[in-house]
């Protein structure tokens, strides 16, 4: 097995939280994996992304090379936008449909969505939606990667372990919004995949 992911959105928008959880799940099945993140301007809402590459063998670079990325996930769709070039040709994105518009000229939305529309496998989620209906808006990220969780190669329960183990200091109920929003998330994807 072999996966090259890059996770982008903006600063607050829990892209580490989204890379912890897909590192500590592929840690536990016993895959080897590098991570790296670019913060650019994250502190005040600017780009951030990471990279995370996971393998039964080795991995001796923590970059994705442009044109190799199994999985852009975006949480912020501008963002997943910016990643394209990186995208594999075989690449899935999968990413939030709500933008963060952290810039005065932040273009319209659809024009966003249209383009990222025209790679073959793209799925856009309302993860706001989602997270709302999980019990709280901040979980947007978790519901993301329970969409990315066919795409990522990792069982479902290593996954919610290390949600689990992520969220266990700020409490059970913290914790359970969060699994919900997982669940959520990838009963979304399930709704739009063939």
């Amino acid at each position: 097995m072999k996966k090259d992911i890059l996770l982008a959105g903006v600063g607050g928008q829990g892209i580490l939280t989204i890379a912890y959880i897909i590192v500590h799940a592929a840690s536990r099945e016993g895959y080897h994996f590098k991570q790296s993140e670019v913060h650019g301007m994250s502190q005040r809402g600017g780009s951030v992304e990471s990279h995370l590459r996971i393998s039964d063998g080795p991995v001796y670079s923590d970059l994705v090379p442009k044109g190799a990325a199994d999985l852009i996930l975006g949480v912020e769709p501008m963002e997943a936008l910016r990643q394209i070039p990186y995208l594999a040709p075989s690449g899935t994105i999968v990413t939030n449909t709500v933008p963060h518009k952290n810039i005065p000229n932040y273009p319209p939305i659809e024009n966003l969505l249209d383009e990222l529309r025209k790679r073959s496998r793209t799925f856009l989620l309302d993860a706001a939606a989602i997270a709302q209906e999980a019990g709280n808006p901040y979980s947007q990220n978790v519901a993301l990667v329970g969409a990315a969780s066919p795409f990522l190669g990792l069982q479902p329960e290593s996954l919610k372990s290390a949600i689990l183990e992520f969220f266990r200091d700020k409490g059970q109920a913290v914790a359970e919004v969060n699994l919900k929003a997982f669940a959520l998330g990838a009963q979304s994807i399930q709704a739009v995949t063939p």
